[in-house]
């Protein structure tokens, strides 16, 4: 079989890898639960075992291994340097460290949105793209922007960040601001903006889409509330900087059908300036965009 690649996406709830070709073609992939409350050590333990069942039975030699992880990212130190309430242990793990030594290959990480980005422009719907924003809708709203052809991360490696650009009411965010899109689109905002106004509990996102799918009033207006923030948060970033490309991933796109009607309205009534269209593309498989982005990194 040659040499292959590896690709691992560490989420909060799940841990996806596949294995691929130089070229990024997928031999297989899988996908374990995320210890995310046992610590890095344990988290980096699944991902290292979802790797070696992925190779069992092969004669593929391993080039290297890329990840793609949630939080704040310093890819030079090869570690998450901030990350969510949901994880223990994980800010300041040594990830790639951890993973080369086992390996004996190496090993690269970098932000799970960044990931995205670069799996939708190499494989994906945005593939000669020059100029793509990538907003991942989940737990949290992740955001990476890719410009001329590269990575654009800013002077503090924030760029892009869509989810926590404010003027979407006043909720409290997960990052201590308020108003930010992820307090409305996020999976969680979905979730709890239902409870809020239907005094009844839900345990997702997924959940609220099955009401509204079921014809939920308050489900579908929730969604409805989404995708307007969702589109005026496009509208503001195709306006700032020119971009007409929007690639949408995470768990809450699966419900697209619940979104687009809200997001296309929107954008008719109050578009880009110069009414600039908008192409925007839902992804059809994140553990491919994310994981073969992953891989990617061992090509920079």
């Amino acid at each position: 079989m040659g040499e292959v690649l590896a690709g691992i996406d560490v989420g909060g709830t799940k841990t996806q890898a596949i294995i691929c070709t130089p070229d990024y073609r997928i031999l297989r992939q899988g996908s374990v639960g995320t210890p995310a409350k046992e610590g890095g050590s344990s988290m980096v333990s699944a991902a290292i075992a979802l790797v070696e069942r992925l190779l069992e039975d092969t004669d593929a030699s391993l080039r290297g291994v890329g990840v793609g992880a949630a939080g704040m990212v310093d890819p030079s130190k090869g570690m998450v340097t901030v990350a969510s309430n949901s994880f223990r242990g994980w800010a300041g793990f040594p990830v790639t460290k951890v993973i080369a030594d086992h390996f004996g290959v190496p090993c690269a990480i970098d932000n799970d949105v960044n990931a995205f980005v670069r799996g939708e422009v190499t494989t994906g719907d945005a593939r000669g793209r020059s100029n793509v924003l990538a907003i991942m809708l989940g737990t949290g709203v992740g955001g990476a922007l890719w410009m001329d052809d590269a990575l654009f991360q800013g002077e503090t490696g924030a760029a892009g960040e869509i989810g926590h650009i404010s003027g979407f009411g006043n909720a409290p965010c997960t990052c201590g601001g308020h108003g930010h899109l992820e307090t409305v689109a996020s999976g969680n905002a979905i979730a709890r903006r239902y409870s809020e106004i239907s005094s009844a509990c839900v345990g997702s996102a997924r959940d609220v889409a099955d009401l509204a799918r079921g014809g939920n009033a308050h489900a579908k207006l929730i969604f409805e509330e989404a995708g307007r923030a969702i589109a005026q948060a496009m509208s503001m970033e195709a306006g700032l900087l020119d971009i007409t490309t929007f690639v949408l991933g995470g768990g809450v796109c699966r419900s697209w059908d619940l979104l687009e009607g809200s997001v296309r309205r929107e954008l008719s009534v109050n578009p880009p300036l110069g009414n600039r269209h908008l192409d925007i593309f839902p992804c059809a498989d994140n553990v491919a965009a994310v994981s073969i982005g992953a891989a990617t990194l061992l090509a920079v």
